[in-house]
């Protein structure tokens, strides 16, 4: 646990990617295969489910720090950060563990799942007692399920990369899929040589970057494919040894979830892997996002909900072709032996994702006007002799996106931040007009440069006219853009209406909150199909 601790604290107090990279590499040099598998797990994202309920937690820590709730929460508030504010109010820190993280891991954290609360709280007296402020911390970042460090997996791949020996896109295909935290998978996952994998396993997802720029900036036309940007799940089909598995992109088995398309997958032939867009579909175009998320929320997949969001797979690349690794095909090769696979299954539950035509920028420019209605977000853009990458990789694959839907909205409640930001206000709730009334429609939290977080906190100090709990009401003056992806009819919200993907677009000091937009202008965007 102490290399761990020490660990995380580096990686908490420092914002520089090539510090975060060097102490990374130090750990996994240094400590044994069982702590680097842990380590790995943690570090890349992934997280045991909370162990502990935080009200049973939190009423431990008044105990332990003989203190009433309300300066508890006066304290977490200020600090932002459940598993710190309970490191700062614990007493009388201990001299520090000597333990090894996979025994806290798998001997203490893993077993307090479901212990009775008496036995809970000693366990956990006992546990603290032990460790020293440094390994508290990051000890209550794992016992609340909320162990986060400003490191992307990307990175945390690179630093084992680099330690091993091997190209950085060799760990990251071993990582795929269905990876377990113990020492013969890491020693594995380190090796010059390596055995072939599960035949479960996918392939690592190649990612596209954001076009921001004209697309006359990419060239002649001619060289790229071009198709739908389809608003669903990406996943990955796999059918090997007769037998199929669905991936999706957080790397998450999915299999179970869509009957209809693994059904599909048996029509194709052993050894191929697809990678493609889960969608609901209606007929000859998708339903909206809302409609699939209806049916990925239901535990049971009745005959009811299979009915209402019938599920396909969109294929738009061929990873796999009769046991062969083709990603160094180019994409029109993959392109023309996945035409062939899909034609050949003839499952209305897998379809290929079509290419389009129109000639030039300018054509596809105004093609692009009409995605909404189309049910799409815009274009993917291909370079047709591009390989299958790894990670996100500049210059091959564009995601050119329609732009966002915009209301002005006017700022009502505001709450402190968490982690370094847990000092400002900075998650906000906007409202728009019904009548004369305010009514809030959206949260949103990004969007803003440090300068106006800074400006907007102070306006919200100064201006606050009511404090509940920990949000307070502002007097409504401070007019923001706010941009989203979708909308639609809700009736758990006191709008009457649900945006996807809220967030700040800019301030508007140039407008009165009596300019802000109103309810009627959200419904008429639900009602024009958004």
């Amino acid at each position: 646990m102490k290399s761990f601790a020490s660990l995380y604290a580096e990686l908490d107090t420092t914002n520089s990617t090539r510090a975060k990279l060097e102490a990374m590499k130090r750990y996994f040099a240094t400590v044994d295969a069982a702590d680097a598998a842990w380590a790995l797990y943690f570090l890349a994202g992934n997280r045991p489910r909370q162990v502990v309920p935080t009200k049973q937690l939190r009423a431990l820590i008044l105990e332990a720090a003989s203190i009433p709730d309300w300066l508890f929460e006066e304290c977490y508030q200020a600090v932002g950060d459940l598993a710190e504010t309970i490191a700062h109010l614990l007493p009388d820190p201990g001299v520090g563990s000597g333990l090894p993280l996979t025994k806290w891991v798998e001997e203490r954290l893993l077993p307090m799942r479901g212990m009775e609360e008496a036995m809970l709280r000693e366990t956990l007296l006992r546990y603290w007692s032990e460790l020293n402020d440094p390994q508290r911390f990051a000890w209550n970042k794992l016992i609340t399920g909320a162990f986060r460090v400003g490191v992307s997996k990307t990175l945390v791949i690179r630093a084992i990369a680099e330690v091993a020996g091997l190209d950085a896109k060799v760990v990251a295909e071993r990582l795929a899929g269905d990876w377990q935290p113990d020492a013969e998978h890491f020693k594995a996952l380190i090796a010059a040589e390596h055995r072939a994998g599960s035949i479960t396993q996918p392939y690592p997802f190649f990612l596209a970057h954001p076009l921001q720029d004209v697309p006359e900036t990419l060239g002649d036309v001619g060289g790229w494919q071009i198709e739908w940007k389809w608003d669903g799940i990406r996943a990955q089909l796999i059918k090997r040894q007769a037998q199929a598995f669905i991936w999706s992109r957080g790397e998450e088995l999915i299999t179970d979830r869509f009957p209809e398309i693994v059904q599909a997958a048996q029509t194709l032939s052993d050894g191929s892997v697809l990678d493609g867009e889960i969608l609901a579909w209606d007929v000859d175009k998708p339903f909206p996002f809302a409609r699939l998320q209806r049916r990925i929320g239901r535990k049971t997949l009745t005959a009811k909900v299979l009915s209402e969001a019938p599920a396909v797979l969109l294929a738009y690349d061929l990873l796999e072709y009769e046991d062969a690794d083709i990603r160094q095909f180019s994409l029109t090769e993959r392109r023309n032996l996945l035409e062939e696979l899909v034609e050949r299954t003839g499952h209305p539950a897998l379809r290929i994702s079509p290419m389009l035509d129109e000639g030039d920028w300018r054509s596809y420019s105004l093609l692009r006007e009409q995605s909404r209605d189309r049910g799409v977000e815009g274009f993917m853009l291909k370079r047709g002799n591009s390989t299958y990458g790894v990670g996100r990789p500049r210059g091959d694959w564009w995601k050119w996106k329609i732009d966002p839907y915009r209301v002005d909205a006017v700022l009502i409640y505001a709450q402190r931040g968490h982690g370094r930001r847990a000092s400002l206000y900075t998650d906000y709730t906007f409202a728009l007009w019904r009548g004369d009334q305010l009514v809030p429609f959206a949260k949103a939290y990004s969007g803003l440069t440090d300068e106006e977080i800074r400006e907007v906190d102070a306006f919200i100090r100064t201006h606050t006219l009511e404090k509940f709990g920990p949000v307070r009401s502002v007097t409504p003056q401070l007019v923001f853009e706010i941009g989203f992806e979708a909308i639609q009819r809700s009736t758990r919200h006191k709008s009457g209406i649900a945006v996807r993907f809220p967030r700040i677009l800019r301030r508007r000091p140039d407008k009165r909150i009596e300019e802000a937009d109103s309810l009627e202008t959200l419904n008429a965007m639900a009602s024009s199909g958004a």
